[in-house]
């Protein structure tokens, strides 16, 4: 078995993983991260969603190195594809010209500027990437993680690897059940948490969110692309929910908001799904409108789509083989949902069913049976932390019915910020989406510090939150600043020989800290007053 050393471990490559790595780097630190799949980058790569993002992205609320991120995906298209002059001068560019961000994207091309962003670090050895290399087991010593084993997903070997400092930021919060590290999954009560849309009893640890096989697809009208039947398609065929308003299979979902019946095609008009309600349109990833003639025949869509939730089951909390089970079953839902639309669907031109030209992408998500590399992961175990974000702290109806001042509340130790809907998606209770206004919000550096672990710190969707402030904190930009927050966080206890306890509880600390966050790496640990103020 190999040993190896570093100053920062970061395990698991997914979006907070990246920006964990960028700071810690930034600082001059060691870093070893490694990645189960072989994309970095997670929800922006692998699980290949393009970023849900708020209205204020393009000018605040963001760190620095997000934008650079988002920078370096417009001028990739730029550089390398064959626009339009106007294409090519559209400065808010929106390459797959979806309503569901201002930078839907390929998620290869978010890859790209990923690799491109850590290039540097990689030369010189600063960095070192393992892909396919998941966590295994990991020894403690007391309140300190002194080493994690990964396995070779390729090879079978495995690798033994310590440092001071060990990031966790894996999709479902593995070392914080590997280490022993006190934590949380499932839905918490009211009776715990006070908060307004907590389930009312006991806790319900097996209450998690829907997961999601995404895939890619184009539209070749008057070709035939069609896949084989898959095998649980009778099933699924046939399954509804008790709180959804038709078959699983089918054109009627609900408004997340309202929870009124909904009914969208995957089209709204000949090809170019241009009106709003168009699932095509939804997360469009490549527009053809912005090429030259000739270049692309059609569109790409990505689908992340109600009918593709999965919450039969929990991945957590769980056997191995009941969550590989639910896996499986995730991914034959992705594949019936296809098989529907390019056979049965009913046809927005009334031309009878089913769009044969329907054509899955692998190419363009890296795999061979055209899924995304993994699962999209919307709840991971979260760890019990010095400070706990709850709806109190952000949600507009409970701070209305509080008193509350208008806002979300302010951290004094804040270390970044985020704005989204708590949106919850259907669960495995089962139970239909929480989906419910909020204020533009703050990090809070407490959530980011175990109960009594020293030296771990979560780095993706498993700080210190509920399953209801989840909802809010899991976005692209958010879980980034999460990781990036971390990652500086190790880098400047290592330099200053503290824990991140006493940079939290020590106002010199945390002032020296909060400043290196804003004036080096280019954090915004504020929101502006009129878009603090103003209710998602």
């Amino acid at each position: 078995m190999k040993e190896r050393s570093t100053e920062i471990l970061i395990v698991g490559g997914g979006t907070g993983g990246v920006g964990a790595a960028l700071a810690a780097l930034r600082l001059g630190k060691q870093v070893i991260m490694t990645e189960e799949t072989d994309w970095i980058g997670g929800q922006l790569t692998a699980q290949a969603v393009p970023p849900d993002e708020h209205p204020w992205i393009e000018t605040t609320g963001h760190t620095r190195s997000y934008r650079r991120f988002r920078e370096k995906v417009r001028d990739y298209y730029w550089r390398n594809y064959p626009m339009t002059e106007d294409a090519r001068h559209n400065t808010l560019l929106n390459p797959g010209n979806g309503n569901v961000s201002r930078l839907c994207h390929e998620p290869r091309i978010a890859l790209a500027a990923i690799e491109e962003m850590l290039a540097p670090y990689r030369s010189s050895r600063q960095l070192e990437v393992l892909i396919r290399h998941r966590p295994i087991a990991a020894e403690t010593d007391g309140d300190h993680i002194r080493a994690v084993t990964l396995r070779n997903d390729e090879t079978g070997e495995d690798v033994v690897i310590s440092a001071p400092y060990i990031l966790d930021a894996t999709e479902l919060g593995d070392l914080l059940e590997l280490a022993n590290v006190e934590h949380v999954i499932g839905a918490e009560s009211q009776s715990q948490t006070d908060e307004l849309h907590a389930v009312e009893g006991d806790p319900q640890p097996l209450d998690q969110q829907a997961i999601t096989w995404c895939f890619a697809m184009d539209y070749l009208p008057g070709e035939d692309h069609r896949i084989d039947k898959p095998a649980d398609y009778d099933f699924w065929k046939g399954y509804q929910a008790d709180f959804w308003p038709g078959p699983q299979l089918g054109w009627k979902d609900v408004d997340p908001i309202t929870l009124e019946t909904r009914h969208r095609g995957v089209f709204h008009g000949p090809q170019d799904g241009r009106r709003v309600g168009s699932f095509w349109l939804y997360r469009r990833i490549a527009y053809e409108g912005y090429y030259q003639d000739g270049f692309m025949l059609s569109g790409i869509t990505l689908v992340n789509w109600p009918q593709i939730d999965y919450w039969l089951g929990p991945l957590l909390g769980v056997s191995e083989e009941e969550k590989a089970e639910h896996l499986r079953q995730c991914k034959q839902l992705s594949f019936s949902l296809l098989y529907w639309m390019q056979t049965e669907a009913p046809r927005h031109d009334d031309k009878g069913y089913g769009y044969p030209g329907l054509r899955l992408r692998p190419d363009i998500v890296g795999t061979s049976d055209g899924l995304a590399k993994y699962v999209y992961v919307r709840e991971s175990r979260r760890i019990q932390a010095e400070f706990t974000v709850v709806e109190q702290h952000v949600g507009t109806e409970q701070r209305k019915q509080m008193g509350l001042p208008i806002g979300a509340e302010i951290f004094d130790d804040s270390v970044g910020t985020g704005s989204y809907r708590i949106d919850l998606h259907p669960s495995t209770a089962p139970r239909t989406y929480v989906d419910i206004s909020n204020y533009p919000f703050q990090i809070p550096l407490g959530s980011l510090i175990p109960v009594r672990v020293e030296n771990l710190l979560p780095a993706c969707k498993n700080l210190g939150v509920t399953h209801i402030t989840n909802g809010c904190y899991r976005l692209h930009p958010v879980e980034w600043n999460i990781g990036e927050a971390a990652g500086a966080l190790a880098a400047y206890c290592l330099d200053k020989k503290l824990s991140p306890r006493q940079v939290r509880n020590d106002e010199t600390h945390l002032r020296d800290f909060q400043t290196m966050l804003t004036d080096t790496l280019g954090f915004i640990l504020e929101w502006p007053e009129y878009a603090r103020i103003t209710p998602r």
